[in-house]
């Protein structure tokens, strides 16, 4: 609920600054950006599943559907992916496609919750200037068919499930996505997964902050294991468990990446047939040096954590970002103004500016940056302090 009311609120402070008017709200048109055609296609598919489950008398399932689309697809995703679009002065085609696909999936959700918090749908359903005198006398909603599409959601599916699983990678070993590192390995199990991850590269390097993507081809590089769920599995296969078990863990890696792919393992103990299902065990991967490697499911993604100097110079100058953006609010600057900016001489920040001093002068809006002693903030950074001053041109 906290979640749903912050998307509101962000849709509602734009909605009245741009001066939005619903009643101009038309459907996502073919040609519109991906990303909206995408959460619109994941709105109409909630419908549907939200509509079954509750056709089916569970009203639990239909209400983690709603808590999944709220939390992760409007919210941590294609809200936070689409803020810019908002910021813009004019009133776009493509600021306008914005404010219809988000004003399209609040209201849609508001309809959908109705059943389940009657009072806090009704209020959303009120604020969002609903045409009934409540969402209670108001139509359920109906998915459209036509603007469900499968294979965008999948390929989208994938880059949030990727993105997820790097940005853990990086909290395992404390490496804060402001660092950019080298790139991604995935070994892609078949052609329709490679082609799905290809065609959201460029977003998940931009999420996860790496400089590549590449796909490992064959076996080898990666070294895979299986470990069996004893609980799940001793059930199915009684007193033949022990030799299952050692089956499995003798599996070669083609054998590792035939069950990924095909979802099950067949093979005979005793004259008797044996099929092992994916979800029968866990497949896990060991890290190599250098590397970090996590598996879900079906997908292994494997993160690059050496950091070459390079690379911690471009870390240090958007650190340095970050804090001058910081001074910038706290010293009530217009987005607008020009600044000049200088540094305390420390080593770390020096080299950062030698190398990447036009990046970090375009982000804050600096006309010079000087590296030398001045009286400006104490910026508190991991390992050190520097004094920072910043002055408006």
């Amino acid at each position: 609920f906290g979640t749903l009311y912050n998307t509101y609120s962000f849709f509602a402070l734009y909605a009245n600054v741009d001066g939005y008017d619903a009643t101009t709200c038309e459907a996502v048109k073919a040609d519109a950006p991906e990303i909206d055609r995408w959460i619109i296609s994941k709105l109409n598919s909630l419908i549907k599943g939200v509509t079954a489950e509750l056709e089916d008398f569970d009203p639990t399932r239909a209400g983690r559907l709603i808590d999944s689309f709220v939390n992760n697809d409007l919210s941590n995703w294609y809200v936070r992916l689409n803020r810019k679009r908002f910021w813009g002065k004019e009133m776009s085609a493509d600021k306008k496609s914005a404010y219809d696909t988000l004003y399209t999936c609040l209201m849609t959700v508001a309809r959908l919750l109705a059943p389940f918090a009657p009072f806090y749908a009704d209020q959303l359903y009120s604020d969002l200037g609903g045409n009934s005198e409540s969402i209670h006398l108001d139509r359920w909603p109906v998915a459209d068919e036509s603007v469900i599409d499968a294979d965008l959601e999948a390929r989208m599916d994938m880059a949030q499930r990727i993105t997820s699983m790097v940005l853990a990678l990086r909290r395992k070993v404390n490496i804060k996505v402001r660092q950019p590192l080298a790139q991604i390995m995935v070994p892609a199990i078949d052609a329709t997964q490679k082609k799905h991850i290809e065609a959201v590269a460029d977003l998940i390097k931009h999420e996860v902050n790496v400089k590549d993507l590449t796909f490992v081809e064959g076996q080898g590089i990666l070294v895979k294991k299986v470990k069996c769920n004893f609980r799940v599995m001793g059930k199915k296969f009684g007193k033949l468990m022990k030799q299952v078990a050692a089956h499995m863990d003798a599996l070669s890696q083609e054998e590792i990446a035939a069950l990924e792919a095909a979802g099950e393992f067949n093979f005979e103990l005793e004259g008797q047939p044996i099929k092992v299902e994916a979800a029968d065990v866990e497949i896990i991967s060991e890290d190599i040096p250098g590397w970090l490697v996590s598996n879900e499911g079906n997908l292994t993604v494997a993160l690059e954590v050496e950091l070459t100097e390079e690379l911690r110079r471009e870390g240090m100058a958007r650190e340095l970002i970050n804090r001058i953006q910081n001074l910038r609010k706290e010293t009530g600057l217009e987005i607008t103004d020009r600044i000049s900016v200088i540094i305390e001489p420390q080593a770390e920040a020096a080299a950062a500016v030698e190398s990447f001093g036009e990046l970090i002068k375009a982000q804050v809006l600096a006309n010079d940056i000087t590296l030398a002693e001045n009286n400006g903030a104490n910026v508190e950074f991991d390992e050190f302090n520097l004094h920072i001053e910043i002055k408006k041109n």
